[in-house]
């Protein structure tokens, strides 16, 4: 258990995340961008489970193998957090939506619940295999090395593919968020 409702100790510190009164992460929406939450422990084959509400526009990540300095999108892998259908969204690319890996693998659509409704998700990371299953449905199954194989979706440098251990986080943008019940196991 990461996260059991009652204390951040497992996580680096981050005036941007804070518990409610219900007991859930609250994304903190004034700390615009550096709003980025790390275990303190790495990890790097594992399965990685956790609850989130979003609200309208909002927008964060999941830092997977991720170093504690440097863009985790870019650095590491970022797995979507976002409101697909705000229309400050309208143009984005379809390695952006909820539950890609930013700029590398297109999720399946659909399988957001509405706004203001719990959703849950599992990561499920093993050498090269991605595996991201959104309320029941995997929306993305890809090997990270082939995807990226001649080149990114977005064509940029992605060294973070190559990472094999790291800091699991939670990467704000600015925008409200809640998360619960967050948890994680190590594979062999």
């Amino acid at each position: 258990m990461l996260f059991d409702g009652t204390n951040l100790d497992k996580w680096t510190e981050n005036k941007a995340y804070i518990i409610n009164d219900e007991g859930y992460i609250w994304v903190y929406p004034n700390a615009k961008f550096g709003g980025n939450l790390y275990t303190k422990e790495e990890y790097s084959d594992f399965i990685y489970r956790f609850d989130f509400k979003l609200t309208p526009g909002a927008n964060n990540g999941v830092g997977i193998r991720a170093p504690l300095e440097g863009d985790a999108a870019y650095e590491a892998m970022e797995i979507q957090v976002l409101d697909n259908d705000a229309d400050v969204y309208k143009d984005l690319k379809p390695y952006q939506y909820h539950g890609s890996i930013y700029g590398v693998v297109t999720a399946k659509r659909g399988y957001l619940k509405p706004l203001g409704e719990w959703n849950s998700e599992e990561i499920y990371v093993k050498g090269n295999r991605v595996k991201v299953t959104l309320n029941g449905t995997v929306i993305v199954d890809a090997d990270i090395a082939e995807a990226s194989k001649n080149g990114t979706l977005d064509g940029k440098e992605h060294p973070g593919l190559k990472r094999t251990s790291g800091h699991l986080g939670f990467l704000g943008h600015g925008t409200e968020v809640f998360f619960k019940d967050i948890r994680v196991k190590k594979l062999k």
